[in-house]
């Protein structure tokens, strides 16, 4: 038996590679084969070269993970598949594992049945959420950030300053299993396999990745001005926040969500511009 290590070393903004190399001192007693994921030019071949019982241990962060569920969503993984988070969020992680100490993850079950986003006429799966709305600019701006400098990005600081000065809401029509619901002055309207996501943001608290009944939660945060919208926001990272008469729950298996005017969403953590509406489904 043998275990492959898949890193990338853009994970944590370029610290991929050594927080991968960890796994040398934590897993002694095996003999690690190390191979940089986004070099993989066909999931194909490379599972053609493993044997049944070899495993394989997924390093990075949520976009890491969101990137390999969607280029190997085709094929029937039979090995057993590991987590260990060396993003700079770990929103994954943090939701299923509970702590904030390192280790190894078996993530095999939560990638069977994931639930689809359709944007642009692009179909991608999801594992935490699809964001959009000011969750969405996050994203877009710190791109900018990561591309102008090395130095690390605080989305606490992009978030605050958006809510101020730079996000303008959206009014927004949310259509959930056929009916529709209207809302003025939108901040934010991600929809939730998980219940994390933005760096510990904990958006819909009683949100289940895995129940007999599964369902999606889209959260809407709206109606209020710029100064209470800043209050409430720290709550979201406690998960207090639904309580809130800005705020609207709502849960079903189909979600669709437009906005009256093109706004950054974001994927797992992955950036798509100048959007208009995505549906969500299990």
């Amino acid at each position: 038996m043998k275990t492959t290590v898949l890193f990338n070393p853009k994970a944590n903004n370029g610290k991929g590679e050594a927080e991968a190399k960890k796994l040398i001192d934590l897993l002694k007693d095996k003999e690690l084969d190390f191979m940089d994921i986004t070099k993989i030019n066909s999931y194909e071949e490379f599972f053609k070269s493993l044997s049944s019982d070899d495993e394989i241990i997924i390093c990075g962060g949520d976009g890491t993970l969101n990137c390999f569920i969607n280029d190997t969503y085709v094929f029937k993984i039979v090995n057993d598949v590991y987590y260990y988070p060396t993003g700079s969020g770990n929103d994954f992680y943090h939701d299923v594992h509970g702590g904030d100490d390192k280790e190894l993850v078996k993530i095999n079950e939560y990638f069977v049945d994931l639930p689809t986003v359709k944007v642009k006429d692009k179909t991608y799966r999801f594992l935490n959420g699809v964001g959009y709305g000011i969750d969405g600019y996050c994203c877009e701006e710190g791109d900018k950030q990561r591309d102008a400098s090395d130095k690390p990005v605080n989305y606490t600081s992009i978030a605050i300053k958006g809510l101020l000065f730079h996000y303008k809401p959206v009014n927004a029509v949310v259509t959930v299993d056929g009916k529709e619901y209207k809302f003025g002055k939108v901040w934010l309207a991600p929809t939730m396999n998980g219940r994390m996501y933005g760096g510990g943001m904990i958006p819909t608290p009683d949100q289940k990745r895995i129940s007999d009944d599964k369902k999606l939660t889209v959260m809407i945060m709206s109606g209020s001005g710029k100064i209470p919208t800043l209050i409430a926001f720290p709550k979201i990272f406690e998960g207090k926040h639904v309580d809130k008469k800005m705020t609207t729950v709502l849960e079903g298996k189909k979600i669709k969500v437009e906005f009256d005017r093109p706004t950054a969403l974001q994927i797992d953590g992955e950036t798509v511009l100048g959007v208009t509406e995505y549906e969500a489904e299990v």
